[in-house]
């Protein structure tokens, strides 16, 4: 039997992780159709079916599932190989996968990407953007970036820009024209610019004061999915919104918007950088996580 291509094995693996030609495609920046091809001829080489494929799904035959149970360890192997290389000649090399939310990787870009890609130029940095939370592991990244509350308990965490406060913003116009906003309850009497999150679900509004906790899911006749279009829409007079401080700070120093409720809206724990814990952590990620431990010291410095 002819041996298949260590490039096939290493498309098939992407394939059988996303259960996926698009994602498989996606991330590894080559056609639907070449790869497809690829897979074919892997499975011609070895004479057996690897994936069940129907129009709308991908499915590993058993014979697809032993294959990669047993590639799994020899391309981890390979990769930790290729690392010390890049060790060994002191400059961290090829491609790093992150995955964060918009907020989170408009922060990463303006705070660590500039440094990081003068320091390692033979580094490429793959930053992909989503709202919903991803499995980082089984999407195939090296790490992720969001808000530390939101990091599951099992990965490693590095702090990015410190702590994040929400704030609870509208107009002077609309303020003006409706109840006085005391307290968390007084919302019950205003319209409010709720927010659609990536999974579906409406965000319930949360307030912290003195211990005390509150979780509200407002009223309002306005759902949004996007923090942007939420302060765009506050500085329009339609409502009250409730957003993380960075996304309303234009208008609020242009006057178009004014915070209430401060009280209740303390800061909290901000974005992390996160990776899995007992995997092998390559030379660029480590790289990236040394440059952002020192930028964080000269923050608090």
């Amino acid at each position: 039997m002819s041996r298949p291509t260590l490039n096939e094995l290493t498309l098939f693996a992407a394939v059988a992780t996303h259960c996926s030609f698009r994602k498989a495609a996606d991330e590894l920046g080559v056609s639907r159709s070449s790869l497809s091809h690829a897979i074919r001829s892997l499975e011609q080489t070895l004479g057996v079916c690897l994936l069940n494929r129907t129009t709308r799904s991908v499915a590993l035959t058993e014979a697809g599932r032993r294959l990669r149970t047993g590639l799994e360890p020899v391309l981890s192997g390979l990769d930790d190989a290729l690392d010390a290389v890049a060790d060994a000649r002191g400059a961290p090399a090829g491609t790093l996968r992150i995955n964060a939310n918009k907020g989170a990787a408009e922060l990463f870009l303006r705070m660590i990407v500039p440094r990081f890609m003068t320091l390692y130029p033979q580094v490429e940095l793959d930053l992909v953007v989503e709202g919903q939370l991803v499995d980082i592991v089984e999407d195939g990244f090296d790490a992720g970036i969001r808000l530390a509350e939101a990091v599951p308990q099992d990965m490693i965490g590095v702090p990015l820009g410190g702590e994040v406060r929400f704030v609870t913003v509208a107009s002077p116009a609309y303020l003006a024209h409706h109840a006085s906003l005391q307290t968390p309850h007084d919302l019950r009497l205003h319209h409010c610019i709720r927010q659609r999150l990536p999974g579906g679900k409406r965000y319930r509004w949360e307030f912290t004061r003195h211990g005390e906790n509150m979780t509200f899911d407002v009223p309002g006749v306005l759902t949004l999915n996007d923090s942007d279009l939420m302060v765009e829409a506050a500085g329009k007079d339609l409502g009250v919104a409730y957003v993380p401080e960075s996304f309303a700070r234009r208008l609020l120093a242009d006057g178009r918007l004014v915070t209430v409720l401060d009280a209740w809206c303390p800061p909290c724990p901000g974005l992390m950088l996160y990776y899995p814990r007992n995997r092998h952590v390559p030379s660029a990620l480590r790289a990236l996580i040394n440059l952002m431990k020192e930028t964080n010291r000269k923050l608090s410095g």
